[in-house]
């Protein structure tokens, strides 16, 4: 069962003006250390960071809440072993997922020249 849907878009300049502007206070406090080694090891953090960032705000608006007493790093948007998008939670934020129901998270990120979004969508157990 569907139990919530989210998407983002995110300008990529602006990302890039920010981390350009305010760098690791800004990267520290929005992403994990291991997405921030991630994206600074691409071509383009930039566009990495942002589709990262569109990938939060997406599961924060599945789960209906917005950023209200949650941190940016209990969502950690990784890649398994076959490069696909995958999010994992971790404390206040896994706990508000679980009690909502959820069980598995689906996340897609795409990029274009100017753009970074990400859609996220929020399985539970079937309804009976």
């Amino acid at each position: 069962m569907i139990i919530g849907c989210g998407i983002d878009l995110v300008s990529i300049k602006r990302i890039e003006n920010i981390v350009k502007r305010w760098g690791v206070n800004f990267t520290s406090r929005i992403f994990t250390p291991l997405e921030q080694e991630y994206c600074e090891e691409k071509g383009n953090k930039y566009q990495s960071y942002a589709g990262k960032f569109a990938a939060k705000e997406a599961f924060l608006k599945a789960l209906g809440l917005g950023l209200r007493g949650v941190n940016w790093k209990e969502i950690e948007v990784n890649n398994n072993e076959l490069g696909q998008p995958i999010i994992n939670t971790y404390g206040k934020l896994k706990n508000i997922a679980s009690e909502k129901g959820v069980s598995k998270y689906f996340l897609t990120i795409s990029h274009a020249k100017e753009y970074a979004i990400a859609e996220v969508i929020l399985e539970g157990p079937p309804d009976n």
